[in-house]
């Protein structure tokens, strides 16, 4: 194996070799103009310290940056910190060197929830929206939709609790007791898929087949069916002809396909009837090539 000293730029050409395989973290960075969204950010430090003691917060733009990864590459916040800490693209996009701290996952965590109850995700969400399409990254390309559950702890109520939760009533345990209502998620739902039961949440993502960004979302209850979000979180009309639209099979059926009637919507099952129309094709091609493969081996009989 060839060793060589190390020198003072081995980091940038390092880099150099990765952007040549993969520059989309740096063109995303350059293109966007992230100080737009400190004024909102600054909001999440509004609370005065009550001490100079400790270490200062994080940059909240470099926060949001986190967030904006985490979303990107669909990572917990365990692995975000995981990827951050082991990979020079991520670290270069975050202007993180390797004698800077990184945030772990609780201080990620924090941030996202304290941008919650502020209610600022949805507007963040928004304007980036806005930047990637002054950018360069409109949709130029199908959308996807899905749906994946986002699991709680199983509640262990007795049956008397459970009869005034599905009356719209929360149970008198929870609320005179101020831990146990810290513990007790009353909006959670439950479902069956396949042989399992889950008590959860659900995600809706809509992500565009080109650059992987979500470009709306919506959550619902597990008990909520896939097609009722999808109406609210598809655009209305493609952005250009035939423009595509990708879903499983629970967006097929006759009120999801008057919703979709203006695009050329591309669903599980008639996915799979594409698939198995295209195999048999292919099958009777070999086929046909077979035979006459056969036939021109077939000797000459002279008469």
């Amino acid at each position: 194996m060839y060793h060589r000293p190390p020198s003072f730029f081995d980091v940038e050409n390092q880099l150099e070799k990765i952007y040549q395989l993969n520059d989309f973290l740096p063109k995303l960075n350059a293109l966007i103009d992230w100080e737009l969204f400190r004024p909102d950010l600054n909001k999440v430090r509004e609370k005065e310290r009550l001490s100079n003691a400790g270490r200062k917060p994080f940059d909240e733009v470099l926060m949001f940056k986190i967030l904006v990864l985490k979303s990107t590459y669909n990572l917990a916040d365990d692995r975000v910190e995981e990827q951050i800490r082991d990979r020079l693209s991520f670290r270069d996009f975050l202007g993180l060197s390797f004698s800077d701290i990184v945030p772990d996952a609780k201080t990620i965590w924090l941030f996202a929830e304290q941008l919650k109850d502020l209610g600022l995700e949805r507007a963040l969400f928004d304007r980036f929206g806005e930047e990637l399409d002054r950018a360069g990254f409109q949709v130029k390309s199908g959308l996807i939709l899905d749906g994946s559950f986002v699991e709680v702890p199983r509640p262990r109520n007795t049956k008397e609790e459970n009869e005034r939760l599905k009356n719209g009533e929360a149970p008198e345990t929870v609320f005179t007791n101020p831990h146990v209502r810290s513990q007790k998620d009353t909006d959670e739902e439950w479902t069956k898929k396949g042989d399992e039961t889950y008590c959860d949440y659900e995600n809706h993502a809509l992500v565009d087949d080109s650059y992987k960004f979500v470009r709306d979302y919506g959550v619902t209850g597990a008990a909520v069916h896939d097609s009722v979000p999808c109406p609210s979180l598809v655009p209305d009309k493609p952005a250009y002809p035939d423009q595509e639209f990708f879903g499983d099979s629970a967006y097929a059926g006759k009120n999801i396909d008057m919703e979709l009637k203006e695009w050329d919507a591309c669903l599980d099952d008639l996915y799979r009837h594409r698939r198995k129309t295209r195999r048999r094709k292919w099958q009777w091609q070999a086929a046909d090539r077979s035979r006459k493969a056969q036939n021109e081996a077939k000797p000459e009989v002279k008469n």
